[in-house]
């Protein structure tokens, strides 16, 4: 039998994928979303599903369901939208935790956070493992989602040693795929609807920092072999694809899979943005079983025909209005 289960954020990127994933296995969703960075569009075919049930509402207000499992997905991710309000953002990852971590203690229920490569910051080591600390500037422009996903791990740490909850934590690298959001400022999507649209690609810096790029089915399925693993199994656990790409190589890559004439220019680097990042792995394969299984060509293949068929649809509905 399948269990009730919460996801906050379900109308995102991630999330929207995770319910689906859900669903497939037979339980029960409750998506969660104030659709600030989530779409409806997203989730929009699961509407009308006997297991699916859509709640609009932002987890920095209590909310009282009953769930077995509730996954944390939901806060803005990309710079663009987090450094929006900055504010809401560490609202988001603090108050929104706590919410959720009560509820999961009233129901006893497990909990999943969704923190982020980005508690490592601008780091020192490399690649990166779970027992480094990080180096992060804690009042620069990223800050409100690098210390707010830190802040929220404390909570989870510490719900867990005075209330003895069943906490996952689990850091995300860069991930890509369908349903990213076309304006997020992430590279990958930056990156394809420029070269669709026949743009010069920005790149900031000199093209030369580093990032590794995992494929959205590969990251939920690490996410969900996390949620089902022994309670022992806390975390935090690093899930991303150490197969490490510079900047300008993806861009490379990109305007060769869409046939693009597009041409690489070069902007000043933003602030606080990493030079390196790649994740050490080795935890996820020990514990949980799990590696990354899709090349990025074929990733980026797959993400370049779900935004060519977003264009197409955006095109015909400009030429009706």
């Amino acid at each position: 039998m399948g269990k009730t289960i919460l996801v906050t954020g379900g109308g995102g990127f991630l999330g929207s994928h995770l319910c689906e994933r859900l669903l497939d296995r037979g339980n029960d969703v409750i998506c969660l979303d104030n659709f600030f960075t989530g779409s409806k569009e997203n989730i929009r075919h699961l509407i009308g599903h006997n297991q699916f049930e859509l709640i609009r509402h932002d987890i920095t207000v209590p909310i009282y369901l009953e769930v077995d499992r509730i996954y944390n997905l939901a806060c803005p991710a990309s710079p663009v939208h987090y450094q929006h309000d900055p504010v809401q953002t560490t609202k988001t990852s603090v108050h929104g935790s706590i919410n959720m971590l009560g509820l999961a203690k009233r129901l006893n229920a497990r909990i999943l956070q969704a923190s982020t490569s980005e508690v490592y910051g601008d780091p020192l080591v490399h690649p990166q493992v779970e027992e480094y600390w990080g180096n992060v500037n804690p009042i620069g422009p990223r800050s409100c989602y690098d210390e707010g996903k830190r802040c929220a791990e404390t909570l989870f740490f510490d719900y867990r040693k005075q209330h003895g909850l069943s906490v996952k934590v689990i850091r995300i690298f860069n991930t890509y795929g369908p349903k990213m959001h076309p304006n997020d400022g992430r590279v990958v999507s930056n990156f394809i609807i420029q070269a669709l649209l026949g743009k010069d690609i920005t790149i900031y810096g000199k093209g030369d920092q580093t990032r590794s790029f995992c494929y959205v089915d590969d990251l939920i399925e690490g996410m969900m072999r996390m949620m089902d693993s022994p309670d022992d199994v806390t975390g935090p656990v690093n899930l991303g694809n150490p197969a490490e790409f510079t900047i300008e190589e993806l861009a490379k890559i990109i305007i060769r899979l869409t046939n693009s004439s597009s041409k690489l220019v070069y902007k000043p680097l933003p602030l606080d943005d990493p030079q390196r990042r790649q994740p050490n792995i080795t935890k996820a394969k020990e514990l949980l079983g799990w590696e990354p299984a899709i090349e990025i060509e074929i990733g980026v293949k797959r993400t370049i025909e779900y935004f060519e068929n977003a264009l197409r649809i955006e095109k015909i509905r400009l030429s009706q209005e």
